[in-house]
């Protein structure tokens, strides 16, 4: 059993020759695809320029504008869909369904009608001590 372990634990030459052709056919290979992929980029920005350069009046405010109504095409959206969200909230607040974050809601204006009456004290002993 032991000798069968060193037997497969010990690398042969043969073994590692062949990962070795493997491993640098592989990268040669690759290597070569990347060099193609590089040419062919620079053969066809080399033949796009032109026309490119020829259109850029044309394109480039095109390229704005179609960015401009696309960025505010998702604003509108967005504040329909923020707009929608809000009624329906507002409108099951309203029912008495509580949605999340009523309780803030009820807490934030029991603190403001609180001020408001102490506010309120407040100038009427202000009121008073004028007149």
């Amino acid at each position: 059993m032991a000798d069968q372990q060193k037997l497969t634990t010990q690398k042969s030459p043969a073994g590692e020759t062949v990962r070795f052709l493997t491993a640098a056919g592989i990268g040669t290979t690759l290597l070569v695809l990347s060099g193609i992929t590089l040419t062919a980029t620079v053969i066809g920005l080399i033949l796009a320029t032109p026309v490119l350069v020829l259109f850029s009046p044309i394109l480039v405010p095109a390229a704005a504008a179609v960015v401009l109504m696309g960025t505010g095409l998702l604003f509108s959206g967005g504040c329909g869909a923020a707009a929608i969200a809000t009624l329906t909230w507002i409108y099951r607040y309203v029912t008495g369904k509580h949605p999340a974050g009523a309780e803030k809601v009820d807490y934030a204006r029991k603190r403001i009608a609180e001020k408001a009456r102490e506010y309120g004290q407040y100038v009427q002993q202000k009121a008073q001590e004028a007149s």
